[in-house]
């Protein structure tokens, strides 16, 4: 079987750490796991059963290098199985926490012509001390517009890994359908 890859696109490493674990829970169903930063992805879209795209959003944007590679490949990934999941803060929210609700998901989705076979949403982490000191400010008046912590002594990781796990269990059953769909091709 073809194995999976798993493409991330992060600025503080939450994005990795999810990927990081969707890549530990599937493996231990045996799948074949690639993981990649999505700037060091060079690989060809058919030599994987399913691509996993996971993007961070900062100031209301995913980066732009993940629009990019949808648009440049969405032939290729509409030929496999495929996912993609959003980490925001904004996703801390339980009105704002699924694909349907997530404003920056929604947003995105309409700005590009692919539908994954799954999305997803996911809240990020908040650590004033990894940022900058313009990318602290930006974010704590965005805090206080969001009635989000302006303050905290140390990190807040808002990812619900319950939902993480969810969303692999998802993804396994892509993986099960594909196999199905194949034998049943098979025998006919």
């Amino acid at each position: 079987m073809k194995p999976i890859a798993i493409l991330y696109s992060t600025v503080d490493g939450q994005t990795k750490k999810i990927c990081e674990y969707l890549a530990n829970h599937l493996e231990q169903s045996h799948s074949k796991i690639h993981l990649y930063s999505l700037d060091e992805f060079y690989e060809e879209i058919p030599s994987y059963h399913t691509i996993i795209i996971g993007a961070s959003i900062r100031y209301g944007k995913h980066n732009e290098i993940v629009e990019r590679f949808i648009k440049e490949n969405r032939q290729a990934l509409e030929k496999i199985n495929s996912a993609f999941f959003s980490v925001n803060l904004v996703a801390r929210k339980t009105d704002k926490n699924l694909p349907e609700t997530n404003p920056y998901l929604i947003k995105f989705m309409k700005s590009i012509d692919w539908k994954p076979d799954l999305t997803g949403v996911f809240a990020g982490s908040l650590d004033y001390s990894k940022y900058r000191f313009f990318d602290r400010l930006m974010i704590k008046a965005i805090m206080k517009f969001t009635n989000g912590p302006t303050k905290t002594e140390k990190p807040i990781e808002y990812t619900n890994w319950e939902r993480v796990k969810a969303f692999a269990e998802n993804i396994k059953s892509l993986e099960n359908k594909n196999r199905s769909n194949s034998l049943q091709e098979a025998t006919a």
